[in-house]
């Protein structure tokens, strides 16, 4: 039920729905006054929402900071790969195909070359609603794999369907193995503080390690500032997204 009443969340918090929720209010109303205030808000919310440097900005406080390879422990014993980055509602199925937020797994795969870590634990299962498909899990693996990363490395959990169930499942694997004890958490920068919440609930505390920005450093030049950008209501989108689920995870002591 949380599953489903998460995907129907995230519809209603989606901004375009909002500004098209306003000019069907203002398309109907036979009220004039009620009808320029309508299109004014809807305005003035387009004009928000589609500027850059706002967006940006909300994303710089809200996102942790990277994190230098100096700053790591010389040695961790895994790496926790939290998924969330894969489609698999994308035909053909013979391959893996990735989205926005892809730097979760080419970083896990750093710390891994470059030897600061012993293992990596692949996190996630099945986002599908109505179908079974691959895990996550399983088709990061499979990536993990083609890049040389061989099977005595890789620990899977592929049962999670949310941050809440990662957390509780990757603390018993963590539980039956006791040689994993300095863990790194890869995910993306604007999860990283719900996703560390979770952990900490469970009785773990592995140091974050942010990928996966959707921020920008910021810029002195008026296309940053007075541009518009389509892309900045997707962004909005996801930030609203992820400061909700943290605040209902707060509420229903997931945190």
């Amino acid at each position: 039920m949380f599953f489903l009443l998460s995907k129907v969340l995230d519809f209603l918090l989606l901004p375009v729905v909002w500004l098209l929720v306003l000019l069907v209010a203002a398309l109907l109303t036979r009220r004039p006054g009620r009808q320029r205030r309508l299109l004014l808000v809807t305005l003035v919310l387009l004009v928000l929402g589609t500027n850059n440097a706002l967006v940006n900005e909300a994303l710089l406080a809200w996102e942790l900071p990277p994190v230098g390879l100096r700053e790591l422990p010389r040695h961790a014993d895994a790496a926790i790969l939290l998924t969330g980055i894969t489609n698999t509602g994308k035909s053909p199925h013979d391959r893996v195909y990735l989205h926005d937020g892809a730097d979760r797994l080419t970083n896990a795969l750093w710390l891994w070359r470059a030897g600061r870590v012993r293992y990596i634990l692949v996190s996630g299962g099945s986002g599908a609603v109505f179908r079974k498909a691959h895990t996550e899990a399983e088709d990061l693996i499979t990536l993990l794999h083609l890049a040389g990363v061989p099977d005595s490395v890789l620990i899977r959990e592929d049962k999670s369907r949310n941050t809440r169930e990662n957390a509780l499942f990757t603390q018993r694997i963590v539980q039956a193995r006791p040689e994993l004890d300095t863990l790194l958490l890869v995910t993306s920068a604007f999860h990283q503080r719900r996703a560390l919440g979770c952990f900490a609930r469970v009785g773990l505390q592995p140091q974050p390690f942010p990928a996966g920005f959707f921020s920008s450093n910021r810029a002195a030049s008026p296309d940053y500032w007075l541009v518009p950008s389509s892309d900045a209501l997707d962004r909005w989108s996801l930030l609203l997204h992820e400061i909700s689920g943290y605040a209902v995870y707060k509420v229903l002591g997931y945190l």
